[in-house]
């Protein structure tokens, strides 16, 4: 039996009012993706790409989608993302567009990729901080993504000794 090669795509869906995200689900993506692949490469390009396709993971409160398509045509697929200004859910027209964050052979680098591209963000927003409450919080999401479970909570213990040490 031949194994069939994919290609996930991480992307993320832009739009100007975040709560109007709330109303995206996968099957609307879908949707949005395969016209715009059948606008831009006609019924060809569609029944190529449309094969193997599906929406793998839909995170709604993010933005962030997991898109699997087959290996030979994915390109196809990432050059029709520019050409979705809209995606039709539940009655309403979102005006948003797709923006390709990363291309991977696996759910699992998406995921590597996800999680560094994440605490860059966090990174970027510790500056444009307003007070110390802010930066906290901030820094406490850093540290959630960057160590690992066990370590965060060594880490926590410590520092809760150290503050007792000092009374």
């Amino acid at each position: 039996m031949v194994r069939v090669k994919s290609r996930y795509l991480l992307c993320e869906v832009n739009v100007s009012d975040r709560s109007r995200l709330l109303l995206l689900d996968d099957r609307t993506v879908a949707v949005a993706v395969k016209a715009a692949v059948a606008r831009t490469h006609g019924d060809y390009g569609l029944a190529l790409s449309s094969v193997g396709f599906s929406v793998k993971y839909l995170n709604a409160h993010t933005g962030i989608v997991f898109l699997r398509l087959p290996k030979r045509c994915y390109r196809l697929l990432w050059s029709a993302l520019p050409f979705i200004t809209s995606v039709e859910a539940r009655g309403q027209k979102i005006p948003c567009f797709l923006n390709c964050l990363h291309v991977g052979g696996t759910i699992r680098t998406c995921q590597k990729f996800l999680i560094r591209y994440n605490t860059q963000q966090l990174h970027r927003m510790l500056p444009k901080c307003k007070n110390e409450e802010e930066k906290q919080q901030v820094r406490q999401a850093i540290l959630n993504c960057s160590l690992t479970r066990g370590k965060n909570e060594a880490l926590e213990d410590d520092l809760g000794s150290e503050e007792d040490e000092g009374e």
